[in-house]
């Protein structure tokens, strides 16, 4: 969205609380100040906060950063990661009980690493929606293993998650950008990427990890600003929305109405 008046014509960018476009960013860490500011001066661009991995049980006063989000009306939830790290040890309750502690109103529940199935899979995401929005993930972050997984079975596990419960499913490309929908080398998997915009699936539902330049410019032109992404870094927040504006050169001719699917 532009802060400053002006007669160009650019795409319309819902304000917050958003449904589309959503822009997930991704806290890998970072030092409590760096932190703080990002979401003080760009909170109005940031939907989500995901505090990746296991960072949130390994940052010194990580409550601290908690309050920050809340100050600046920004939702936050923990990493996938941990959420199969506690059912890897039997503990799925303890997991909801801390997200519930915490103030999480947004749990992510993916099976990238662990050996989780789909009908265990739904269960986990039913029992969470009940007292939580559930964003599932889609996808494996071992690279061979996510070759295996052909598109009709990534748009089955989509439809799985959503009839589950879940709000929103998030593709898996890692924060590197080298698995899931992306090849080793960052290549987006395009031919998976058009199954699933030709599928019944609907794109407001879908969030793609987009966490380089490349992918975020992509998904734009294919998609339209509204489309909705997730691991972006926190340093790239005004140039994801300067993309989303058409207002880089990747974007520049992109269709302020969006190129419809």
């Amino acid at each position: 969205m532009a802060f400053i008046d002006t007669t160009l014509q650019l795409p319309a960018r819902q304000s917050k609380p958003r449904t589309g476009g959503l822009t997930i960013a991704i806290d890998s860490g970072l030092p409590h100040g760096l932190f703080e500011d990002v979401l003080t001066s760009y909170g109005e661009l940031i939907d989500t906060v995901k505090f990746g991995w296991g960072t949130s049980l390994a940052s010194p006063d990580f409550r601290r950063k908690l309050q920050i989000a809340e100050r600046c009306g920004v939702d936050f939830m923990l990493g996938g990661t941990l959420f199969e790290k506690y059912v890897s040890q039997d503990r799925f309750d303890e997991y909801l009980s801390l997200c519930a502690d915490l103030g999480c109103r947004l749990v992510e529940i993916s099976n990238g690493t662990i050996t989780l199935d789909s009908g265990a899979k739904a269960k986990f995401i039913e029992r969470a929606a009940s007292d939580f929005t559930v964003i599932a993930e889609v996808g494996y972050k071992d690279q061979p293993r996510s070759e295996l997984f052909s598109p009709s079975q990534w748009i089955e596990a989509i439809r799985s998650d959503i009839d589950a419960g879940a709000v929103y499913v998030q593709l898996e490309a890692r924060e590197s950008g080298s698995s899931g929908i992306c090849r080793p080398d960052g290549e987006l998997r395009f031919g998976l990427i058009e199954d699933i915009l030709q599928s019944e699936i609907a794109m407001g539902t879908i969030i793609f990890e987009s966490p380089t330049k490349i992918l975020q410019a992509y998904f734009v032109n294919r998609i339209g600003a509204e489309v909705n992404l997730g691991n972006i870094g926190f340093l790239d927040v005004i140039a994801l929305e300067t993309l989303r504006l058409g207002l880089r050169s990747e974007t520049l001719f992109a269709d302020p109405d969006g190129p419809g699917l």
